[in-house]
């Protein structure tokens, strides 16, 4: 099915949410619409909307300067089966001993800890830095670290790294994401890589479940998010996390990361690493 993207830029939230319930009432009607800041430190937003058909030029200029928006660049997507092209495009990832791979590749042979992804709507092949990132800091903790009692991974997409930490410690691990879509395909994947039994999968943002916001507190939280979500979560972080317990953290460009490891170190962390793979920083931070 053809598909078209009508995206714009504007100067604050405010006006890109006026402007996105607006886009929602074109016709002909979006297919979706998506209202979202632009994590570059601009303090800009972008309105983006996706349609079947093609959306009439002249109403997205009345639209855009009646909210005071860049002109919308639309584009015309091609056909294509984007399951099949990713997993014709994406090969096994390594990072450590841990390899994330799709069920057409080869399984890689031990002692490898393999994590088998299916292509799905949800974040979180395996491939970018910041999931390579976490990966090998989990490694790193599994390493200087006691073995932890309980485990969780906020933001888990498809579940890579909740995955990661059920295989590496064998121990009770909660997974949330804000996107039932994320969750489903997280549930979906835990039991293709037999670690359903360590795993509660949940549907919620940040720490607002009781899985998460109650019970004993965790040793190992995983968050691959957004530089402004993580310092905003870093309260929670704090009262969640275990004396002496660790908090992976990333989702940040490098020049994010010292923003956010003050915003930890105000709530009673300090930081044990930090790794930089190409533009992205990893960092792991200990409980006081």
């Amino acid at each position: 099915m053809t598909t078209w993207t009508a995206l714009t830029t504007l100067g604050d939230r405010a006006h890109a949410e006026a402007l996105g319930e607006a886009l929602e009432a074109v016709r002909p009607a979006a297919a979706g619409v998506g209202v979202f800041e632009i994590e570059d430190g601009s303090g800009r937003w972008e309105v983006g909307g996706y349609f079947t058909e093609k959306p009439d030029d002249v109403t997205l200029a009345l639209l855009a300067a009646a909210h005071g928006a860049a002109p919308f660049a639309v584009s015309k997507l091609p056909d294509t089966d984007w399951v099949a092209h990713v997993r014709r495009e994406l090969s096994p990832v390594e990072a450590g001993r841990i390899t994330v791979h799709g069920p057409h590749d080869p399984a890689p042979s031990a002692p490898t800890i393999a994590l088998v992804i299916e292509a799905a709507m949800a974040f979180g092949t395996g491939h970018h830095a910041t999931t390579v990132g976490c990966l090998l800091a989990l490694q790193d903790l599994a390493r200087i670290a006691p073995r932890p009692r309980r485990a969780a991974d906020v933001g888990c997409g498809t579940g890579v790294l909740a995955m990661a930490a059920a295989k590496i410690w064998r121990v009770p691990v909660v997974a949330s994401d804000i996107d039932p879509v994320a969750t489903s395909t997280a549930r979906a994947n835990a039991r293709a890589n037999v670690v359903g039994p360590w795993l509660r999968i949940v549907t919620a943002p940040g720490f607002r479940h009781p899985a998460l916001g109650r019970g004993p507190r965790f040793d190992v939280i995983c968050a691959n998010i957004l530089a402004r979500p993580l310092r905003r979560l870093a309260p929670q972080m704090a009262a969640r996390c275990a004396p002496g317990g660790h908090v992976v953290l990333s989702g940040l460009l490098t020049r994010q990361a010292p923003a956010v490891q003050a915003s930890y170190r105000a709530h009673g962390f300090a930081r044990v690493a930090r790794r930089r793979i190409g533009e992205w920083t990893t960092l792991t931070l200990r409980r006081l």
